[in-house]
């Protein structure tokens, strides 16, 4: 593990990246020994620091779900990240793109938690049963650490995408809430459109096989470390398009058939 110093340390440069937005280079790169756990004090460190500015966490999210992506970030298992109440925006108008730094989008569910999961042992069963319903969600993620070294080109590591949020930085939600049970979640699929223009699709079966695996996963995860998922959280289970680079002036929608769609405008 990294010195609790240097921990404080990078958690406070991803904040004032946050709110400068401006990058910050690869933590993996000045620090060749960082690991997992590294990224995960980072994050968590970088939330009490946000926290203490007077934000909330609304729920987590998680990221990676899918193999092609596991593979690309020489992972074997998902990563995760709080939302914080600041990410959330409204569906069908304008968001700043001053918000963000280089924001791309992608394709998710969102669960709405109506009881508590606190694993070990969670299965995919006790998700559905905790769930008050499903929604579309898009993610808009972003990133404080640089995606590619300005100077090398290197892609960044896992370690700097966990240290940096999972990459989160907003959600919007819409479409028509749905009871888990409605519908076979697998295979509900999404069409992306940027300006008109079809750009990503996809299945939710890309996500661990059904999503609400990620859910199971993530309640079992964070479990040694006396966390739970709690009722009224929101938990995004993962993409199942590849991220769509968007810039100002830009409207993204996404169609999810019979769970209707979401749409909104960078400004």
């Amino acid at each position: 593990m990294l010195p609790q110093e240097t921990i404080d340390s990078l958690a406070h440069e991803l904040y004032q990246a946050r709110k400068a937005r401006t990058q910050v280079r690869h933590f993996s790169g000045r620090f060749p020994d960082i690991a997992i756990e590294d990224g995960y004090a980072i994050q968590s460190a970088w939330v009490k620091l946000e926290l203490a500015d007077g934000r909330a966490i609304r729920g987590r999210k998680i990221g990676l779900t899918s193999r092609a992506m596991q593979l690309a970030s020489q992972i074997t298992e998902p990563d995760y990240a709080p939302l914080m109440d600041d990410m959330f925006f409204e569906q069908n108008g304008d968001i700043a793109i001053e918000h963000f730094i280089k924001p791309r989008v992608e394709v998710e569910l969102a669960f709405i938690l109506n009881r508590d999961l606190e694993g070990p042992g969670v299965t995919i069963f006790d998700v559905l049963r905790a769930t008050e319903f499903v929604t579309p969600a898009l993610e808009i993620i972003d990133a404080r650490i640089e995606q590619f070294d300005r100077e090398t080109g290197k892609p960044r590591k896992v370690y700097d995408t966990i240290s940096d949020f999972a990459a989160n930085a907003g959600i919007v939600t819409g479409g028509s809430p749905t009871r888990p049970d409605a519908i076979d979640l697998r295979r509900t699929g999404a069409i992306l459109l940027r300006n008109g223009v079809i750009e990503e699709t996809g299945l939710a079966a890309g996500v661990l096989g059904h999503p609400a695996m990620g859910v199971a996963w993530l309640a079992n995860k964070i479990a040694p470390y006396g966390e739970k998922l709690n009722a009224g959280d929101l938990i995004l289970a993962g993409s199942f398009t590849r991220p769509v680079t968007a810039q100002k002036g830009d409207t993204l929608h996404a169609d999810y058939g019979d769970l209707g769609s979401i749409a909104f405008h960078f400004s």
